[in-house]
């Protein structure tokens, strides 16, 4: 009953797994950057646009090695599966910084607050980089063994 009901939702057990073990990785991750941000902002001094991306980079570091050994079983990855890595999380970066200061200083919520919706964005969009660029061989070499059989 529950395979069936997984069924339903994804296109496989696997898929599910993997979406909740990215959901743990990420729900952990959370977890430490929101911690960090509030310990840098309340404790350390630092104002919430400058603590945001150290705790981000923290967060993201451990996130990187939990998503390639447990998420996705990536371990093996080329230089450039790192780099792509390396500039979507950049970019992840990026959204997470711009919506911070959207709803802080044009918003006008609480930095705790306007990290949640950062967060929530930025997992969106991690998910679907991350699972594309560790599996993009899948997806490539699929693609072209395809059209290699065509000819």
């Amino acid at each position: 009953m529950i395979r069936k009901l997984i069924l339903k939702y994804f296109p496989s057990e696997e898929r599910f797994w993997e979406v909740f073990r990215f959901l743990l990785v990420g729900g952990g991750c959370f977890v430490l950057e929101y911690v960090l941000l509030y310990t840098l902002t309340e404790y350390g001094g630092l104002p919430p646009l400058y603590s945001a991306p150290i705790a981000f980079t923290v967060s993201l570091i451990l996130n990187y090695f939990l998503c390639v050994s447990f998420v996705f079983h990536a371990e093996h990855q080329s230089r450039s599966q790192v780099v792509l890595f390396v500039v979507t999380s950049l970019m992840g970066l990026g959204i997470n910084q711009v919506t911070m200061w959207i709803f802080i200083d044009l918003v006008g919520i609480w930095y705790m607050f306007a990290k949640v919706i950062a967060s929530a964005i930025v997992m969106i969009w991690n998910y679907f980089t991350k699972r594309f660029i560790l599996h993009w061989s899948t997806y490539f070499g699929h693609k072209i063994s395809k059209i290699r059989c065509q000819k």
